[in-house]
């Protein structure tokens, strides 16, 4: 087998040293969006941008999740997506212009027109990281026999990391403020591919950062895992009940 290219090398050796979550991710097929057949209700994507998470994301040129979640929440058919990020600004901007009167006739804006949001969806990640050492040491030891091809693959190599990302989804009704899941979801830079239908596309055209850094794919992976999960277990819910009722008391008791 001829290999013409540095890159070329560092993909051969990543495929033996770093092993079996690359090969797997190549022949593991796509992976499906969880789909529901009817919607479940409105829901609002909740982003806490005062989260550490959230400041430590930045560095990695992917931006806000809210665009990613909905775009999930939109393909899976579960539930109907309200705005309550930035636009919401212009929502209210247009109906202050209608109460002042400078809007035109005909505008059909009026009270009772907004459409509530029967569940807050909040995300956070936990960032990890660790070393392709392994890469590194199998690349390092076909240097003397690839001359300067060998070194240049070296470098190749020296930058590639097992990035991975360890995301959370929780799930609120906002009527009773009862949480109704909490989800994880877990990739790794070799993942994305496989989630193809779901990224492909037009669906990446307003994705920005997460189809075009290794970081922002893991963590837009990591999401669509959570996803999925989450919708797994709100299909099979079952209402919560205490007895006397909840938030009335609870059943631990509380001396006087």
């Amino acid at each position: 087998m001829k290999i013409h290219s540095a890159a070329g090398i560092a993909a051969v050796c990543f495929a033996l040293a770093g092993g079996n979550a690359w090969a797997q991710s190549q022949t593991a097929g796509n992976i499906a969006l969880e789909k529901c057949s009817e919607s479940l209700g409105t829901l609002a994507v909740v982003e806490d941008r005062n989260a550490g998470w959230y400041r430590h994301m930045q560095q990695y040129q992917v931006q806000s999740t809210v665009p990613l979640l909905r775009m999930l929440v939109q393909q899976s058919n579960c539930f109907v997506v309200v705005e309550r990020g930035a636009a919401m600004n212009v929502m209210m901007q247009e109906r202050n212009l209608d109460r002042s009167g400078e809007s035109r006739e005909g505008k059909h804006f009026s009270k009772g027109q907004m459409v509530a949001a029967d569940y807050a969806m909040n995300p956070t990640i936990t960032f990890s990281s660790r070393d392709s050492g392994g890469i590194g040491a199998a690349i390092g030891g076909l240097t003397s026999q690839l001359g300067s091809w060998g070194r240049a693959a070296g470098a190749v190599a020296g930058n590639l990391k097992f990035k991975e990302a360890s995301t959370m989804l929780t799930l609120v009704d906002n009527r009773s403020g009862v949480q109704l899941a909490a989800t994880e979801g877990n990739s790794s830079k070799t993942d994305f591919g496989a989630w193809g239908g779901v990224f492909g596309g037009g669906a990446a055209a307003g994705m920005g950062g997460y189809t075009k850094t290794p970081e922002g794919k893991v963590i837009a992976s990591a999401f669509a895992d959570a996803y999925n999960n989450l919708v797994r277990s709100v299909k099979s819910y079952k209402a919560q009940e205490v007895k006397g009722g909840l938030g009335k008391g609870g059943r631990l008791g509380v001396g006087k």
